[in-house]
């Protein structure tokens, strides 16, 4: 266990190596950007390659060979974890340090323990912060096993709404659908995010409430829209006289007004160090796939992520996947010069799993200033976006062949269809069919084509990393997810930022409460306070 003195010692280090840009290795990958390696040259895209550049973990292979990296590039990249400490960090937000910190300047200044939701399994790692979490978190799953299996004993709920938004919402949502052929079939979970009163309309036009649990989320039991979006189901309920009470669950902080047995048939907690974005393994995926999916498919899920935790520890950079693809997404970033990534998903079950990333890495490395509180002197988070393929190849991937801008990709694919339901046609299988399109993308994007008519062009030489894995069980999507979060993380570490605030929505909640003052007045026929172009917006929204 790291004690107090050990902490402040790793502290010191972190402000005493050189930041990213100051690095010696930063220098190196300057040069190599230079003339980074070419693609389409002759030679360069062979079986060699590829078969040297993969990696191994937790079941996912990734094939790297399609990047624009050579080896001394790949050296350089090695070395710059090394002097920004990644691995060091990546340890000591494992074992429950205080890595949510800009130092000098009024920040959260606590662990980010996500990845204690998942360590329920070994034995505990260094830090207290971490152990305690984890027995935290083996209680939440003790009072879980128990209401599940009270569930399914009274048979009373076949249905659930989860409200919740932001990583309470888009991370547990993304992973229920990406399970779509593990589903029970007696249960159904739908979704209310957005505090548009249509969303809820949707909902309500498609269940039952006497069968419905509602579930809540909310850490500080007081988010706006979440509450609205209650209060709001709740009165449907008194419409249809039943006792809201005996059908809504929260998951909240201990404390909150949302801790309240009394107006609740049951609560879970998470904890102050558990991001929303990050919060998909804790009890507010917990909860919705143990009833949606099965107890046990959802302790599987915990197994693969914590195997790729335990996998972002590893001290050799080829083997530690996260830490890997981080790198190869700064190089694409600050090195070359490539502002935008899409993650595309051979899978149709991981269709919302793009939108899950979109919030987990923007949310996360969208930040200006580094952990001192100065303006960054380089890039940091990418733009995050992606479809599922092939439905991409027919919308957007015109742009991505012969657009003028390059945008890298990360392929995801499966060698088995997780239905277990395949048709053969024409000699092959659909399955078949859709990996060979996700390597024939891969390929084609690294090599292009020439042609005589301009039009039929393609510059290839455009970069892409693949990540395959045989199936998309329980275990693989936990470890996927897990993939992601610490290479989101890893990101973070080397360019010397706080990956695990997210001030950047505050802003809109404060002007939001502000112009919400004045419809409240206007419908009390009282005087609000002064916001002058708030009420300009007012008046014209009246004369749309």
């Amino acid at each position: 266990m790291a004690t107090t003195a050990e902490q402040d010692a790793r502290k010191k280090l972190f402000f005493e190596m050189p930041s990213f840009e100051k690095t010696a290795a930063f220098s190196s990958l300057k040069n190599y950007a230079l003339s980074p390696l070419d693609l389409t040259k002759e030679g360069v895209i062979s079986p060699e390659r590829i078969a040297k550049m993969k990696a191994l973990a937790a079941g996912f292979t990734c094939l790297y060979g399609f990047e624009k990296v050579s080896d001394d590039v790949l050296q350089a990249l090695f070395q710059l974890a090394d002097q920004r400490k990644a691995l060091i960090q990546m340890q000591a937000m494992q074992s429950g340090e205080v890595v949510n910190f800009i130092e000098g300047v009024e920040s959260e200044n606590r662990p980010a323990l996500h990845t204690a939701m998942r360590d329920i399994f070994d034995a505990p790692n260094s830090g207290k912060a971490a152990t305690n979490a984890r027995l935290l978190v083996k209680k939440e799953h003790e009072k879980l096993k128990k209401f599940i299996d009270e569930i399914n004993v009274q048979k009373r709920f076949s249905e659930m709404i989860l409200i919740g938004i932001g990583g309470s919402e888009l991370g547990p949502k993304a992973l229920y659908n990406a399970l779509s052929f593990y589903q029970r079939k007696d249960r159904q979970v739908h979704f209310i995010g957005n505090v548009d009163p249509d969303d809820v309309a949707l909902t309500l036009g498609s269940v039952d409430l006497k069968k419905t649990l509602v579930v809540v989320v909310s850490k500080s039991g007081t988010t706006l829209e979440t509450a609205t979006n209650e209060e709001f189901l709740r009165s449907e309920y008194v419409k249809q006289n039943l006792n809201p009470n005996e059908h809504f669950v929260s998951i909240t902080m201990p404390g909150t007004p949302m801790d309240d047995l009394k107006r609740y048939k049951a609560a879970f907690y998470v904890w102050d160090y558990v991001g929303g974005r990050y919060s998909a393994t804790s009890m507010v995926g917990a909860l919705l796939l143990s009833f949606g999916v099965g107890y046990d498919e959802f302790i599987d899920l915990l197994k693969g992520a914590h195997a790729m935790d335990l996998v972002a520890l590893k001290t050799d950079p080829k083997e530690n996947l996260p830490l890997l693809s981080a790198l190869l997404g700064i190089w694409n970033r600050n090195f070359l010069g490539y502002s935008t990534e899409a993650i595309i998903p051979y899978a149709q079950v991981l269709h919302r799993f793009p939108a899950h990333l979109q919030q987990c890495d923007m949310e996360s490395n969208g930040k200006r200033i580094d952990r001192r509180g100065e303006p960054c002197a380089f890039e940091t988070g990418p733009i995050i976006w992606g479809e599922p393929g092939t439905n991409a190849q027919h919308s957007f991937y015109q742009l991505i062949h012969q657009g003028t801008n390059i945008i890298p990709l990360e392929l995801i694919g499966f060698i088995e269809p997780q239905s277990g339901h395949d048709f053969e046609w024409k000699g092959t299988t659909s399955q078949e069919k859709l990996l060979s399109n996700l390597f024939a993308q891969a390929m084609g994007l690294a090599m292009g084509q020439k042609n005589a008519n301009p039009n039929k062009v393609f510059p290839g030489n455009r970069p892409s990393l693949l990540l395959l894995a045989k199936k998309l069980t329980p275990y693989a999507l936990g470890a996927l997810l897990s993939y992601y979060e610490n290479k989101i993380a890893f990101q973070g570490f080397i360019w010397g930022i706080n990956s695990f605030d997210q001030e950047g929505v505050q802003l809109g909640k404060v002007l939001a409460e502000k112009q919400l003052g004045l419809f409240k007045a206007e419908h009390e026929g009282q005087k609000a306070e002064p916001f002058p172009l708030g009420e300009t917006l007012l008046q014209i929204s009246k004369q749309v």
